[in-house]
This record gives C-alpha cells, sequence and structure tokens, in this order.
C-alpha cells in the first residue's frame, strides 16, 4: 500500500464536492476561532445567526433564549431589536421557569421576510405588532390559516390534509396529503397496495399573530372501507406571518409485520393546478452546489425552426411567452409536433449519485435528462400563473429520496415528495442475522456477547414501534421563479436559518447547570485542549462523509468502534456498529455548540437529536419507550433502556429551537419506568438469570421497581426535572424531591444497592442492611448533568452531599474508599470520564486540591486518550480500501464522548487548577 499525499488524497475522493471544504477543515484544525459578537443590554439578550450572516432568504423562524433566575417575571413580554436600533415584529413564549416563577428560557418567532440584521437583542418591552398578522380561523369542518400572503384551508378529518392554498386570488395547490406504497410479501407472493393518510385528530397548537403550527395525527389507509390501518404518523404545519411558506415536520411509527411488511414508497403529495399553454409551463430541479435543472413542460430550444429569440428567452426564464402572432410562423404553427413530457422524476438513489428522468407518459421510455451527486431536494412546477416549490431537507443524506412530477400536460399536475423513494430499494427492516443458534440468554451471553459484543435475544431485535421525522417546505408563488431565486430557495432547505443567542450570554444564565463554559483561549493549556476538542468534533464530521453514513434509518448518528485491520468502522460487528447515544454522545455535542456557537457543531447535532431520539427508541408495542442498545440495526440491541431514550439528550435541541416533536418525544419519558416491569434492565446479571428474571418480570408492583441510582434513576430524573421546568407540575417536583432525599438517605448513598423504587412517589426504600456496589455507567449517561442541575434547583442536603461523596470517591485512591465506605474499595472503569465528577466535587466544595486530582486524572487518560494523543489522521488509499479514506486507528466514539465531556466540564470547573501550558 503506497501513502497518499494529502493532496493526492484530496485529488482522488470520489466527491470533490467535499474535497475542498475538507482541505480547509484540515487546516483550521489547528487553530479555534470564535467571532467575537456583542453584548446585549442590561436585562435583554444577544440574537444572532449561527451562520453568521442574515440569510437570502427567510421563511419565518424560531429560537430558544435562556434567562438569568430572577430576572424576567412569567408573562414579560419581549421586542426584537436591530442593530441599526429600530424594533422588529417578534412573538414570544415560554420553555421553561425557574423555581421562584420567572423565565428560564422563551422561544420566539420572527416573520418571514424580517430579520434584526446579522445581529440583534432581545429586551423587555411591548413587541412590534407583524405589517400583516398571521390568522387562524376554526369552523367545525376546516381551519384556515392566513399569512398575509397564502390562505391555507386544513381539512379535520379524512384524507386530504391541505385542501388548498391559494396565493391571492388564485388556487395554487390543492388536495395535499400523505401517500404509503407497500409490498406485502407472503407464501411466496408478492402484492403491492396503496395507503393514504387518514386524519385522526387536529390541533392548533399556536395561532399568531406571527406563528402558528397545527398538528394532524393519524393512520395510513388503505383504499375503501374496513380497509387495513397502519403506520401512524404525526404532521406539523407551521406558517409564519407575511410568509409564502409551509414548514412540515413528518413522522411515522412502523408497527408492521418486518417480516411481510416492505414498504416500497413514503411521501407527501400534492396537486399544482395548472394554466396556460403546455409551453410556459416550467419543471425545476435543484441540483448539486446551486445548480438547477430547468424546462419547460414543451420545451421550444434546440428546434429546427426558431421560434425567435425573444420566445427562447421567456421560456427559459420561466416568464410568459410573447403571443403566437409574434413567433416565427415555422415554428408556432409546428407546436403539436413538439413532444410535451406528463412525467418527470429526480432519484436519489444513494448519497453519491442522482438522476432526472422525463416521459411523455407512462406508456412510454423514460428520458434521462440529467445526472449527478447530490440533488438540492427542491422541485417546482408552474406557470407565469402560479406553482408550487416543495423541499425536502437532508433530501440526498436520508436517501433513497425522490421527488416527482406527474401529469403536467393536464389540469393540475401532481407533486410528490417521495421520503422513501419508490423506485428505490423497498425498505428491509428484518434482521441481520437469525440468531446463530443462541436459543437461550446464557448461550449467547457466553457466545455471542463475548465475541461481537451483542446482547442478542430471540425476539428482540424487532422495529416495532421505531419512528423517523422529516422536515420538508412547501411554497405556494404567484408566478414561476427565476431560477436564482429556486437556488436561493433550494439552499434554505438545505440549511434552513437559525438564529441563536451567544455562548456567553447562555453561560451568563447559569443553565444546564453550569456543567459548561465559553471557548477560553487565554492560556496555552486552554488553548490546546480547544484544538483537540475542535480536532474530534472535526474528525467526526469528516468521518460521516468520507464513510457516508447517511441513509433514512442512519442519517445522524455515528459509528461505536473502529476495525484499524479493515481500515473500517465496525459496522457489521454486533455491539460495536451504530452508537446509539452510547456514554453521551449527544450531550458532547451539545456542549460544544453551547460553548462554540459553530453553525456545523449544531446541525451535526441537530441531526443526532432527530436520529437518536426517533430510530433508537420504541414508541409504541411491548418495548415503549424504552431505547436500544448500540447494534447494527438501531433497534436490534436485546438490551431496552432508558439511559437510550432519556430526555437529557433532547434537553438541548429542545430549548434552543421550541421544537415541538422533540418536546413531545421528552413528555413520552414521564412515565418511562413502567415499561421497567415488563422488562427489569437488571434482568440480565448473573444473579437475575438464576432467579429466572429473563423470562418474568422482577416485580409486578409500581411501588417496588429494581431501578438503579444512575443511568436509571437520572433519565426519569431527566424526563421529571424537564416536565417541571416546562410546566409547574407539583407532581414532577414531588417526584424529584423523593428521590432525592432518598437516595440522600442511604446508608451509603450513591453506593448503597439493594433499595427498590417507588414509581409513583418517586421514592427509594432504605433496607436495613445494604450492600455496596458501583458500575462505570452510572454517571456516564446524562447523570452528572442532571444531578447538578437538580442542586441548583432543589435544596436537598442529602442528596447534595451523597453525590458529592461519590463524586470524590469514585476515583480516589483505594485507602481512601476504603476509610469512607467501611473498608470496601473498588476500580472504577472510565477513569479520565469520571474526572469531571471529581472536578464538580472540588466545585462544590472550594477544594483546590481536588481540583489539581481532577486535572492528573483527566490527564492520565484512562480508558480515554493520554496527555499526547493527538491521533493523527493517517490517509489510506488503495488497494486496501474501496476509495481513499481516513483514520486515526485509536479513536473510539466511546472514549471521545467521555474525553470532550470531561475536557469541557474541567475546563468550566476546574480551570483555576489547570497549568499554564501542558508538558
Amino acid at each position: 500500500m503506497t501513502p497518499l499525499t494529502r493532496r493526492e488524497f484530496v485529488r482522488k475522493t470520489t466527491l470533490a464536492t467535499a474535497a475542498t471544504p475538507l482541505l480547509a477543515r484540515l487546516a483550521a484544525a489547528e487553530k479555534a476561532a470564535v467571532p467575537a459578537w456583542p453584548a446585549a443590554a442590561p436585562g435583554g439578550a444577544p440574537v444572532r445567526w449561527i451562520d453568521e450572516a442574515a440569510p437570502r432568504v427567510q421563511p419565518g423562524v424560531t429560537w430558544g433564549v435562556s434567562w438569568p433566575r430572577g430576572q424576567h417575571a412569567a408573562g414579560t413580554s419581549f421586542t426584537l431589536r436591530s442593530a441599526a436600533g429600530s424594533d422588529v415584529p417578534v412573538q414570544s413564549w415560554p420553555l421553561a421557569t425557574w423555581p421562584d416563577g420567572s423565565l428560564k428560557w422563551t422561544a420566539h418567532a420572527l416573520p418571514a421576510g424580517v430579520s434584526p440584521g446579522d445581529t440583534g437583542e432581545l429586551l423587555p418591552g411591548e413587541p412590534l405588532a407583524p405589517a400583516r398578522p398571521l390568522q387562524v380561523i376554526e369552523t367545525a369542518e376546516t381551519i384556515t390559516v392566513d399569512t398575509g400572503v397564502i390562505r391555507c384551508v386544513l381539512a379535520r378529518g379524512g384524507r386530504v390534509l391541505v385542501r388548498e392554498i391559494t396565493h391571492g386570488d388564485k388556487v395554487v395547490a390543492r388536495d395535499g396529503g400523505l401517500v404509503c406504497l407497500l409490498e406485502h410479501r407472503g407464501d411466496g407472493t408478492r402484492r403491492e397496495e396503496a395507503f393514504a393518510g387518514e386524519i385522526e385528530a387536529v390541533a392548533v397548537e399556536q395561532a399568531g399573530p406571527v406563528r402558528a403550527v397545527v398538528k394532524f395525527t393519524g393512520k395510513h389507509a388503505a383504499g375503501g372501507e374496513g380497509g387495513r390501518r397502519w403506520l401512524p404518523f404525526v404532521v406539523r404545519l407551521y406558517f409564519y406571518s407575511g410568509g409564502e411558506a409551509i414548514r412540515g415536520l413528518h413522522s411515522i411509527v412502523f408497527d408492521g409485520d418486518e417480516q411481510q411488511d416492505f414498504i416500497k414508497g413514503l411521501g407527501v403529495r400534492f396537486h399544482a393546478p395548472l394554466r396556460g399553454a403546455l409551453h410556459d409551463r416550467h419543471v425545476r430541479f435543484a441540483g448539486e452546489e446551486g445548480g438547477l435543472f430547468g424546462e419547460a413542460v414543451r420545451q421550444l430550444t434546440g428546434l429546427r425552426r426558431d421560434p425567435g429569440p425573444s420566445v427562447r428567452a421567456a421560456q427559459l426564464a420561466g416568464q410568459a411567452t410573447p403571443p403566437l402572432a409574434e413567433w416565427n410562423q415555422a415554428a408556432a404553427t409546428r407546436l403539436d409536433y413538439i413532444p410535451a413530457y406528463d412525467d418527470w422524476t429526480l432519484l436519489q438513489g444513494n448519497a453519491d449519485g442522482f438522476d432526472i428522468r422525463k416521459r411523455f407518459d407512462s406508456r412510454h421510455v423514460w428520458l434521462t435528462a440529467a445526472q449527478g451527486r447530490r440533488a438540492g431536494g427542491l422541485v417546482y412546477v408552474g406557470t407565469p400563473d402560479g406553482g408550487v416549490a416543495a423541499g425536502l431537507r437532508n433530501f440526498w443524506e436520508s436517501h433513497p429520496a425522490q421527488l416527482d412530477v406527474r401529469g403536467a400536460r393536464g389540469d393540475a399536475a401532481e407533486v410528490t415528495l417521495w421520503l422513501w423513494a419508490p423506485d428505490g430499494p423497498v425498505m428491509d427492516l428484518r434482521p441481520y442475522h437469525d440468531g446463530l443458534g443462541q436459543d437461550t440468554y446464557d448461550k449467547q451471553y457466553n457466545g455471542g456477547l463475548e465475541i461481537t459484543y451483542e446482547d442478542y435475544e430471540p425476539g428482540f431485535d424487532s422495529p416495532e414501534g421505531v419512528a423517523r421525522t422529516s422536515e420538508f417546505y412547501l411554497w405556494a408563488l404567484p408566478a414561476t421563479p427565476a431560477r436564482e431565486a429556486l437556488a436561493d430557495l433550494a439552499a434554505l432547505v438545505r440549511r434552513p436559518p437559525q438564529p441563536a443567542t451567544t455562548p456567553a450570554h447562555l453561560a451568563a444564565c447559569r443553565v444546564f447547570g453550569g456543567m459548561w463554559s465559553p471557548v477560553d483561549v487565554s492560556t496555552p493549556a486552554k488553548a490546546e485542549l480547544e484544538r483537540r476538542l475542535g480536532w474530534h468534533f472535526d474528525f467526526y464530521r469528516d468521518q460521516q462523509e468520507q464513510r457516508r453514513w447517511y441513509g433514512f434509518w442512519n442519517y445522524g448518528d455515528v459509528m461505536h468502534t473502529y476495525d484499524a485491520d479493515r481500515h473500517e468502522w465496525r459496522y457489521d460487528v454486533g455491539g460495536y456498529a451504530w452508537d446509539n447515544s452510547e456514554l453521551s454522545t449527544d450531550i458532547w455535542l451539545w456542549l460544544y455548540f453551547l460553548r462554540t456557537g459553530r453553525a456545523d457543531v449544531f446541525r451535526f447535532a441537530e441531526a443526532m437529536t432527530r436520529h437518536t431520539g426517533e430510530v433508537d427508541v420504541h414508541h409504541i408495542g411491548r418495548f415503549a419507550p424504552l431505547g436500544s442498545r448500540h447494534n447494527v440495526l438501531h433497534w436490534g440491541c436485546s438490551a431496552k433502556q432508558l439511559r437510550i431514550s432519556t430526555a437529557v439528550n433532547r434537553r438541548y435541541y429542545y430549548y434552543l429551537t421550541g421544537d415541538e416533536r422533540v418536546g413531545d418525544l421528552m413528555r413520552a419519558q414521564n412515565e418511562a419506568g413502567h415499561a421497567l416491569l415488563r422488562i427489569p434492565p437488571g434482568r440480565k446479571l448473573a444473579a437475575a438469570r438464576e432467579r429466572g428474571d429473563l423470562d418474568r418480570p422482577a416485580s409486578t408492583s409500581p411501588e417496588a421497581v429494581g431501578l438503579g441510582f444512575g443511568t436509571d434513576w437520572g433519565s426519569l430524573a431527566g424526563a421529571w426535572l424537564t416536565e417541571w421546568e416546562r410546566t409547574g407540575d407539583p407532581a414532577m417536583l414531588e417526584r424529584l424531591r423523593n428521590g432525592m432525599r432518598t437516595i440522600g438517605a442511604q446508608r451509603h448513598g450513591f453506593f448503597s444497592t439493594g433499595a427498590t423504587f417507588n414509581l409513583l412517589t418517586g421514592e427509594y426504600s432504605r433496607p436495613e442492611n445494604p450492600g455496596l456496589g458501583i458500575s462505570h455507567l452510572n454517571a456516564a449517561f446524562g447523570l452528572p448533568e442532571v444531578a447538578a442541575e437538580l442542586i441548583e434547583l432543589i435544596d436537598e442536603p442529602g442528596f447534595r452531599q451523597a453525590w458529592i461523596d461519590y463524586c470524590t470517591l469514585y476515583n480516589a485512591p483505594a485507602e481512601e474508599q476504603a476509610a469512607r465506605l467501611n473498608g470496601w474499595s473498588f476500580q472504577g472503569n472510565l477513569g479520565q470520564g469520571h474526572s469531571r465528577l471529581t472536578a464538580y466535587a472540588a466545585h462544590l466544595t472550594g477544594d483546590k486540591t481536588l481540583a489539581q486530582r481532577a486535572w492528573r486524572e483527566f490527564f492520565a487518560g484512562a480508558a480515554g486518550y493520554g496527555p499526547r494523543f493527538t491521533a493523527a489522521r493517517r490517509i489510506v488509499g488503495g488497494p486496501a480500501v474501496p476509495r481513499p479514506v481516513e483514520e486515526a486507528g485509536r479513536v473510539s466514539t466511546n472514549a471521545t464522548a467521555q474525553w470532550g465531556l470531561a475536557a469541557m466540564q474541567c475546563l468550566a470547573l476546574a480551570a483555576h487548577a489547570l497549568p499554564e501550558a501542558l508538558d
């Protein structure tokens, strides 16, 4: 194998579009640059765009802002002030409150086309009203949303969600709904069946004056009465004052039989009325790098008889062509001889290739019109008298995806955004192996788990209840836009504009428990740690691209462990494949965004939050609402756990965006502990197997559940904390207090074993003769972050001391452990990751010696990375691999997540004890 130079690697990388940014990123990884964002006036909050500049097209946006405890009372109004000093219309609402009732998080919405500039500030005060306030009118049959530009009539029942959309006095779109194509397989036969989304309930969740949200729930139904109803859906439609766009969030939950039900197509469909001559009807597809495919249904260029320069120019621009009398009559009188194409398709079959095809109609052959690598995910069909543009976000990343226009010669074209492409392979959710003869757990435990790290159990590798959420946009337009304008819409679909506040403001508010701090490069040691933090994120972002961690069910996740022999991540090796939030990968990414404010970090973490909260969790069925441990298939592991479905991983995105879907997912975890009655978390441990707990619950009573103080209680506490903050529900506070009080009352605090948990009250029992024990995973799945917030919010001295003791003793010398724990000591795993616990104890107690110990533990690198670990990126080329890639052989996702969390939290809690420079 001949090593490649970096230049050769870039030249040989398959995707030229990724090569130049990669070179730039490799160079930029050597330094950390933090923009100098302006501060806000006292009582205010700075506002910026995560991409550092106001967007070219702004369809209406929502974002979240934090506030210090006690600063703004509930009910405070806010105004948005531009950098130029003028007020900008804004709508505001609360997301969370502090224990004293003051605002902790608020959400804010901007009308379409409105911006404070590159920066602005939120201030208490009466908001400026939008120029065209949004209106919502409800009747028994319909809900009508009027943005001041478009008017959308929504149905309350049936199989059409959107009855019609008008722009001015013209109907631009109608009959919008959901479609599913299913391939049944059984007894050696295959049969296709079409389904349509059927509404069960509709709710107006917000009604202006700037933002409206309408939520549909239902199932996909077969044609005719009494047909099958399956595949539950949730669709939210978002409207903004002054906007001609509708944003949609589409979620499905799989409730079929993976052995028989193979989804062939899943989509959102609208109909666009078409008026005018065929040569004035236009079809557009977004290509790659700002490219655009644009043709007319009946094309007038390239003919033997030229209709005239003005005619050709008008058609190419999407404008009305001159009257026929002004044409070259040699062309005008022969229009019927020019084929007019009825059907158009863009298929993105994988992350590296798309093709555009058209045909005369279904009786004729397809013609290949264009090909490329990565399409922009936008389609338009219309005339100079109006049209529809629709876009699917993360189009090529979520392949196979497809955009269809059908019936372009008729009175209305059918436009379908295929979230799963019918022209691609069917959706196959079957297991990837048959259990390999592992018909009992003991066989598997002594076999598969010990060799492939896979926790297999027959029947548990089921996709029942897993979900997927997709984001789309629809524009109702008065005329065919210029090509540049459509390219701008495609760019918006690819990267929607997102406001945020600054890291400094977030840190000053003490949100998320003070467990992070903004970037600080004031000493050589701090600068070096920042460089390494940047290196790790950049490496995973680049690996996603190089390793093609893409696809409908995969996009957003990362791989768990690398195989240096194959130069490949272990995509096919049991528990070493997809990561599924193991050791808090999500929290690592979100804390890194909070510190840096980087747009690429935000979008990487956003994609992970969408994935891990949907695909890695069972939302209905016997495993609901638990998540699945890391595996080749995201739902393949038999370990169904609270630590994966935990609301702790979702809180960051929810509070930064106000996203309603993520809010629903977090609320679904409030009673998740009851699932442990069906699937006890410790049922596969040796003692439990001897009791037969593998086949029966350890407890049938919600008042005495085996639930550990670590990953399980931390997950439940995270859900209850979030619900309490969002609603003020006293039952959630009582559960939190009871849990904290009874943990603090244990003889050995967090080291005690044997207590049972009451799911109804949140209390632990207190055994008379408790045992002693720990798990290295207790504090690896969000418990440190939850405990830090609880200690700041709720005064329970016993819990505070119990947590300080755990943080102090976990990495302590054996003699200190034995002195404090009745002679018992232990050697805990993940020593580097737990250095952040030592730093936290030092922070609460003010113990500088303990802070210094935290840094010694961090740099010792136990189960992580040592002080001189730089993990140089090495380029591997042929014939060792199919295409040139980079690797850093000792990098693992477990180590990276825990190293990143330890580095960031030690900097936040014990920076004063960090040496000036690293050796």
